[in-house]
């Protein structure tokens, strides 16, 4: 059972280790679709009692910090060591709990490049079917992807090709980013 026990007490980590593997992946999508409500909810108390505007910063001050904790979390669960390049970048994205609900699309793919895309996004669907506008997401997504991606290589430079609410977001994809190593000794 490893080094579990001694976070989660011996009674839950038995409970885990008896369930089979669909069972574990229903948790775990249950639990990325959990992270993403409780945001959600958070932002709209915030957004319909103090306005967008004030909702936004608090958001970019979570995110700001979230990502760096969630690169690293990744990066230790799969051994990963900051300065990996292109390539951890690449496994950490497909790890991140976005990737378990949105389909990611890595669009270019080079020793140096990646173009990254999200083609469904859960949470600006679940804003449209609440009749809810577009999420403005842009300057959160360049705090949080930049910081995601630093944590991961500190080479890395992140792009933000299109993300809303600008208005060519959703005609192939929600975002799109781009990661970039300009240091020519990758």
């Amino acid at each position: 059972m490893g080094s579990y026990e001694w976070y989660f007490g011996l009674d839950q980590v038995k409970k885990l280790f008896a369930l089979d593997k669909e069972e574990l992946i229903k948790i775990i999508i249950d639990d990325a679709k959990d992270l993403f409500a409780m945001d959600g909810v958070w932002f709209q108390s915030l957004e319909f009692t103090r306005g967008i505007d004030e909702a936004l910063k608090f958001d970019e001050m979570a995110w700001k910090r979230f990502s760096i904790i969630e690169a690293k979390r990744i990066m230790e669960r799969l051994n990963i060591e900051p300065g990996g390049g292109i390539p951890a970048l690449m496994n950490c994205l497909e790890q991140r709990q976005y990737a378990r609900l949105n389909k990611i699309v890595f669009e270019k793919v080079e020793d140096n490049k990646l173009i990254y895309k999200m083609a469904t996004c859960r949470i600006q669907e679940a804003r449209k079917r609440k009749g809810l506008s577009v999420f403005p997401c842009k300057t959160i997504g360049i705090i949080e992807y930049g910081n995601f991606a630093r944590t991961v290589d500190p080479r890395i430079k992140t792009n933000c090709l299109v993300c809303p609410p600008d208005d060519s977001a959703k005609e192939e994809c929600w975002c799109k980013w781009e990661f970039v190593i300009e240091d020519s000794n990758i």
